[in-house]
């Protein structure tokens, strides 16, 4: 026997159980609105006992504020961008902002689509991984008429707001450290280059800082389609071992394609960092606890939620004083460890 679905507590019901006009019901629900605090504790005690949710939707639609802001990631299983959400999401909780979340697969037409689709939504502002876009999608930003905050980059254009770092300037770190240590024939080790723009950013500055330490920068090898895992960075360390058998060092695009190269130099017996050292790159958690553990660079993740937090309140108001720079770049840290003889 099928039973009709309970109907909703309306706003209607709420004052009626409170003895209030629906008006007033829905000022209680809004932020620095003059409603009595006893008045307020009746009206939340009798949404309560109704079991009432207030209609965001249509509450934005009268204020004109919808209560969320939208942001675009590239890898929802990436660390490195959970810990950038979570940050982020921490400094929005005071000031009620909601995250809504939408998912690239490093795909920067996938990206346009997903910018169309949460623009219609009407977010407070949006936040993107990256600073590479159609040309569409740049439009829609440019005219979006709401903060727009590229994190995880440092474009030369940005559409509005910056929050980031070079990820050429940070791949060319470790170049120069081992170079300093004695290692000349360096190789670097990342994936699809036309998808993963951030990736391809370290790898050009594997090679230009590699030119300008009269190095050979030839020592390329795609691990395949971003986002890497352990097994590609595996056999991407196969593949450069037997093109180049005696190089001495190898930069990874991430902690996890490094991981794999490390333990491929494992199972073949090369030992690291004797005959070839390896360094990473995003600070994830396993180049911590590997043996040897993995030289990598730290970018500050969760930092740059957080920053993109304040940019947005900043954007909106909501902080004070209300000033922050457009551009916001973090220094990534170099984290010395023993994959790498330190």
């Amino acid at each position: 026997m099928s039973s009709k679905p309970i109907k909703a507590p309306t706003m209607t019901d709420v004052a009626r159980a409170a003895g209030v006009s629906p008006m007033t019901v829905s000022r209680a629900f809004k932020a620095g609105t003059n409603v009595h605090s006893e008045t307020r504790r009746a009206i939340v005690a009798a949404a309560d006992q109704l079991g009432y949710v207030m209609n965001s939707a249509a509450a934005g639609l009268s204020s004109q504020k919808t209560g969320f802001i939208a942001v675009t990631i590239p890898s929802i299983n990436n660390a490195n961008f959970a810990d950038t959400v979570r940050g982020l999401t921490e400094g929005l909780r005071e000031s009620r902002l909601q995250v809504l979340l939408a998912y690239t697969d490093y795909d920067v037409n996938e990206e346009e689509q997903l910018v169309r689709q949460l623009l219609a939504r009407r977010p407070e502002a949006i936040m993107l991984t990256g600073g590479t876009h159609t040309e569409k999608c740049r439009y829609m930003l440019a005219h979006a008429g709401i903060p727009v905050i590229e994190t995880w980059d440092d474009p030369v254009a940005p559409v509005d707001r910056v929050v980031g770092f070079s990820n050429a300037a940070a791949a060319a770190i470790l170049v120069r450290h081992l170079a300093s240590k004695g290692r000349r024939k360096i190789a670097f080790l990342g994936g699809d280059a036309s998808r993963d723009t951030r990736g391809l950013d370290r790898r050009r500055g594997f090679i230009r800082e590699m030119e300008s330490l009269s190095l050979d920068p030839t020592r390329l090898v795609e691990a395949g389609t971003p986002p890497i895992s352990m097994r590609e960075g595996a056999d991407a360390l196969v593949r450069l071992m037997a093109r180049w058998p005696d190089t001495e060092a190898v930069i990874c695009v991430s902690d996890l394609a490094a991981f794999g190269a490390l333990t491929e130099c494992q199972r073949r017996g090369i030992p690291v960092p004797g005959q070839i050292a390896i360094a990473g790159f995003g600070a994830y958690e396993i180049s911590e606890i590997c043996v040897p553990p993995i030289t990598t660079i730290d970018p500050h993740c969760r930092a740059i939620g957080q920053l993109t937090a304040k940019a947005v309140r900043c954007a909106l108001g909501l902080e004070v004083p209300s000033k922050m720079p457009v551009r916001q770049l973090i220094e990534p840290a170099l984290l010395l460890r023993a994959s790498t003889g330190d």
